[in-house]
């Protein structure tokens, strides 16, 4: 062993006269412990909170959405083919997609109206996983009409905080009005049809939730007086991640007036504000190693006070500065590893037993942290992820390796004479 790393480490074994830098050393390792820990256990919620978004987000919505410009899609069996032999596109469905507003009676709301094949849709989003009540197949399935009564009306599935906002219920009959309807010598007419409420659908997104109705694609087109046309074909990919490469090549290859989207671009405000929110929390947590990094700074400090007559001897045996100096960078360097590597065991625990932890502080003091009306969350998120913590852990020992260069330079400067003079 180095003798530089030996002393260094007996320095760390104060003396009972020295208990007073003990002291400090342990709170110097404990505040370490502490921020990392801390900063494990945020970042691992705030990624959770991202995760469970995204997959709420891509749950409802395609990976990627191509459209025309100008207008809707005529041709779009043939548009659809040219779309599945791209690189990474995994399914495709048309869909129709409208502004209306929805009448229970005594209640109205303003909604965007889809319109769904619900034999492709099931291949590109997860609305059929999220149905409450209903199937998605019931949008086409309408009983057959009974001998001297009205023909059955038209499925329509709505999210669960619409049907509690409009008070209705699976079964129930709405209006559904189109403002772009017929233009008589008074003005423009809306259009309005009579639907009937077949499913219940919760997302998770309130968003979401109190804003989409479906159709079938064929009522839609009907409804809105598109024909054979579509709004857009929405795509599946294999990877996530990689939709803006495969958008920018279909934006190449299919050309004017066609333009995709990916999921990343049409949801970049909330994305980049959860981001921005991570960096932030990073930094603000970063204090908390900083504060424990003047604590080792002032050890140190008193430590190199304390040691002036073994530091003089030292010299005068033919240590060199450079020596000095390593002595104390180790011994400060020690205790942020030390307390890195309590920060990183402890958060791992914290960040894994997360939700029994939350679940057991809410038991114990009855009241609910986060509530599911409020956050829509059935789980409390938390996901680790590797490179974070390893970022996190060069972070805390290179804040504590800064914290000892100063002191540790000052040691190396004390005259071998200046510490020998009164002993």
């Amino acid at each position: 062993m180095p003798y530089e790393l030996l002393i260094a480490l007996r320095y760390l074994r104060a003396k009972r006269k020295s208990a007073f830098i003990s002291i400090i050393t342990i709170i110097s390792t404990a505040g370490v412990t502490l921020g990392v820990m801390a900063l494990i256990v945020v970042l691992a919620v705030m990624t959770g909170f991202e995760e469970d978004l995204k997959e709420k987000i891509l749950g409802t919505n395609a990976h990627i959405v191509v459209l025309k410009s100008g207008g809707g899609i005529a041709s779009y069996p043939d548009v659809m083919e040219k779309l599945k032999k791209f690189d990474g596109v995994v399914a495709a469905t048309p869909f129709v997609y409208s502004q209306v507003m929805i009448s229970s009676g005594r209640n109205v709301s303003g909604v965007v109206l889809r319109g769904v094949e619900t034999k492709t849709d099931p291949q590109v989003t997860n609305l059929h996983k999220a149905l409450i009540e209903g199937k998605l197949t019931d949008l086409e399935n309408s009983p057959p009409p009974l001998a001297g009564k009205e023909p059955p009306l038209p499925g329509v599935i709505i999210g669960k905080e619409l049907a509690k906002n409009l008070n209705i219920f699976v079964g129930d009959k709405v209006s559904i009005i189109s403002p772009t309807g017929a233009m008589t010598p008074l003005g423009m007419v809306p259009k309005m049809k009579r639907f009937r409420i077949v499913g219940l659908f919760n997302t998770g997104m309130f968003e979401y939730d109190s804003t989409l109705a479906y159709v079938g694609i064929g009522e839609a087109q009907e409804f809105l007086g598109l024909g054979s046309e579509v709004t857009g074909i929405q795509l599946k990919v294999r990877d996530v991640y990689a939709t803006a490469g495969i958008a920018r090549e279909i934006n190449t290859r299919l050309g004017f007036p066609y333009f995709a989207r990916d999921w990343m671009e049409m949801n970049r405000n909330i994305l980049f504000a959860l981001k921005t929110e991570k960096v932030v929390m990073f930094i603000i947590l970063t204090l908390i190693v900083l504060v424990a990094a003047f604590g080792i700074a002032s050890m140190l400090f008193m430590v190199v006070m304390e040691k002036s007559k073994d530091i003089a001897i030292l010299k005068a045996m033919g240590a060199s500065g450079r020596s000095i100096m390593k002595i104390f960078v180790l011994e400060g360097l020690a205790i942020g590893v030390a307390g890195t590597i309590g920060g990183v065991v402890s958060g791992l625990l914290v960040a894994s037993r997360l939700e029994s932890i939350v679940g057991f502080v809410q038991k114990l003091t009855g009241f609910e942290l986060f509530s599911k009306d409020v956050y829509y969350l059935d789980r409390f998120p938390s996901q680790v992820v590797p490179m974070d913590v390893l970022v996190i852990s060069v972070t805390a020992i290179a804040v504590s390796l800064a914290a000892t260069l100063y002191p540790a330079w000052q040691a190396s400067r004390l005259p071998p004479a200046e510490g020998l003079r009164y002993e």
